[in-house]
Order: C-alpha cells, then structure tokens, then sequence
C-alpha cells in the first residue's frame, strides 16, 4: 500500500472518531484522531465537547512514546490560547514525527498557522486528505468562521403534492414514524432549533430532542438545542410548552418592552429586540447574532411563511424533506411562501444530494442552487 493509501485509511479512523462527536462538539468542531507508529494505531482520541481536552491531547495521552510517530487528525491543530493550550505547541513538546490533517482549520485565529508552527519546528505535515468528508462533517463550524453566520438547515414533511398543512392548519402527522424518529438526530446534531410565531401558536410544539444517551449512541447526558422563536409582535403565550421545559429559549421581536416581557422572561428565557423588515423580524439581524453566540447548525421547523423569507433572501443552505405517499389537495398550504414567479428562469433550483426511504416516506437531502 502507498504512503497516500495509507494517510486515507487511516484519516478514515480518524473521521470515525470525530462522528463520535456529532452531537456533543456545539459551538466547537468534530474532531477525531489517531496516533500511528510503525504503521499500526497505538492510540486514539476526539473532541467531546467545549472545554474538554482535543483529539489530538487525548490521542497523546496514553501513548508513553510519541517519538518518530505520523498523528492523524481530521482539523488542523490549533495554534492559539483559548480554552485550552494550543495543540500545535504540545505535538512538538511530544516529539511526533509528522502531522496529517483532511483539513485547516477555517478560524482566522488559526487558519495554517498551526501547520506553519509545525512545520517550522521540523515536524513534517500533509494536509487535504479527506477533505471534502471532514468539511462536511463540519459545514456549519466552516459557515460561520469563513461567513460569520450558521449553516441553516430547513426540515419539511411534505405530501406528494408539496403540502405541509391543511387549510386548517393540522399537520399531525404527514410523515412516518421513523421520520420523526430521524428529525430528533437532526435536533441532537443542531445548536439551535428556529420557528416561526405562527407555528407556535398553531401546533403549541416542545422543540426538544426526545431521544435518549443510548438512542443517540453518546455516554454524556443530552445537551438540547436552544430554541429560537421569531415572534414580531410578541404574540407568544406565556403558557406556551416551548416556555415550560428548562431549556434556553430567545425569542427575537420587534414589540415595544410592555409588561408582558416581565411576565415572559426567566432565566431561561432571552427576548431580543430587532429592527423590523418587510414588517416582520429582520432575518440578516437574527442570522448574525446567532452566528455570534456561536451557534454553528440551525435547524428550521416552521410554516410556509418563515421557509420563504429565508429562501428568499437565500439564507438556507440545505433542506431535508420527508415526503408522505399521499395528496392533501389544492386548498392545503405549501412547504414555502413565495413571491408571483412569472418566468422559469426564476424558480430557485436545487441539487439532490440524496435520497433514501424511511419508513414510508423518501427523505431528500437538497442544496438551494442560487443564482
């Protein structure tokens, strides 16, 4: 086996590892490692969550002699003081012989500047092995610090005929069972679950991830997604199940401080106030300051209205459709409330990712192809 044979399988461990990661990291990035001497892994480590030690410290750890070994890591180490040393400064204190990494690290404080301290330290290193799998692993950390905001996935339960709801706004249930059972793994995965205030009011939702440690495959208890509410005229009930569980709730408005902030707001509960567009809460203002508390993936549950501001202003990066083999009718609401189109030319396009079933519903993975 060539030596870029071997820097493949042994990122693809690595890659395993930081997966272990999926639904811990939050505002920091999966990251998964391996030590590798005389072409066998002698250790093994990943980035469980803020704060905790990194891969790269946790694969070093328990090796007794890192001298003339290849550490394979699937971000490049860091090279900064931030809640931790810099990794970059301990894999030469370790004496590791070379460095692999699929990818840099997109944070400006580091960004090549790990490798070039190794490298100037006489540590060999490669870099791009895997690259596309370890960007994808990490789409919303490489988001928000190349363009300072989220990645922002929407979830939609369509029929066959492109309808979320009936006139009457029921919409329990149209997907399966095991579709809803996958959107809890896409809540775990999330830091942030948005909606709309016309969606709260009309289906009263908990916005939690109801799966346990064990479903989810992870040792640590379960760390829930903050809720995101846009609510322009704070017409949300304090009685509302999103306001009762224990969990971090910030709601963006454009109402005027009234006395029902007083009765609304906890320690749990954060209410923004943001400048109006189009009538409603400025979506550029929310994105961004989601961006700066660090959130990396959102996650939109909402009606038609808030999906078609946000493909409208082309702020979606992705959508996951669960589609339901049946038809709802002409008088039902769509998945996304959009302007006339007059001309094909201005249909928003979409690349098809993937597709599989679950349950009795085609999941559809798709990228919105702006022009």
């Amino acid at each position: 086996m060539n030596k870029y044979l071997n820097d493949q399988a042994f990122m693809v461990e690595a890659l395993q590892l930081a997966r272990k990661g999926l639904y811990t990291t939050r505002t920091n990035p999966r990251v998964g490692c391996v030590v590798v001497k005389n072409g066998e892994i002698i250790s093994r480590g990943y980035h469980l969550s803020p704060g905790k030690p990194h891969a790269e410290i946790l694969a070093l750890n328990t090796v007794r002699d890192s001298s003339d070994t290849t550490l394979y890591v699937t971000l490049e180490p860091c090279s900064h003081h931030g809640k931790t040393p810099p990794c970059a400064e301990a894999l030469v204190a370790a004496k590791v012989a070379r460095v692999v990494t699929a990818m840099r690290d997109p944070n400006p404080l580091v960004n090549g500047k790990g490798l070039e301290y190794l490298e100037s330290h006489g540590i060999k290193t490669t870099t791009g092995i895997l690259e596309a799998d370890a960007m994808e692993l990490n789409k919303g950390f490489v988001k928000r610090m190349t363009q300072d905001r989220p990645y922002i996935t929407v979830k939609s339960a369509i029929s066959l005929d492109g309808k979320t709801a009936l006139k009457s706004g029921e919409s329990k249930w149209i997907s399966s069972d095991e579709s809803r059972l996958d959107v809890q793994k896409l809540r775990a995965r999330s830091c942030a679950i948005m909606t709309g205030i016309d969606t709260v009011l009309a289906d009263d939702p908990s916005l939690t991830v109801r799966l346990s440690k064990e479903q989810l495959g992870i040792e640590n208890n379960i760390q829930q997604p903050k809720r995101v509410i846009l609510d322009t005229q704070l017409r949300i009930s304090a009685n509302a199940k999103t306001l009762q569980t224990s969990e971090d709730v910030i709601i963006y408005t454009c109402a005027k401080r009234n006395d029902k902030f007083a009765e609304i707001e906890s320690n749990q509960v954060e209410i923004v106030n943001t400048e109006r567009s189009n009538n409603n809460v400025n979506l550029q203002a929310v994105i961004i300051d989601l961006a700066k508390r660090g959130f990396n993936e959102v996650l939109v549950e909402a009606g038609s209205t808030l999906v078609g501001s946000l493909l409208k202003n082309h702020f979606v990066d992705e959508m996951i459709v669960y589609m339901a083999p049946h038809i709802m009718g002409h008088s039902s609401y769509g998945m996304a409330k959009l302007d006339f189109i007059e001309s094909m030319q201005d249909r928003i396009e979409f690349e098809i990712c993937q597709t599989r079933k679950v349950g009795r519903n085609l999941k559809l993975q798709l990228k919105p192809q702006y022009s």
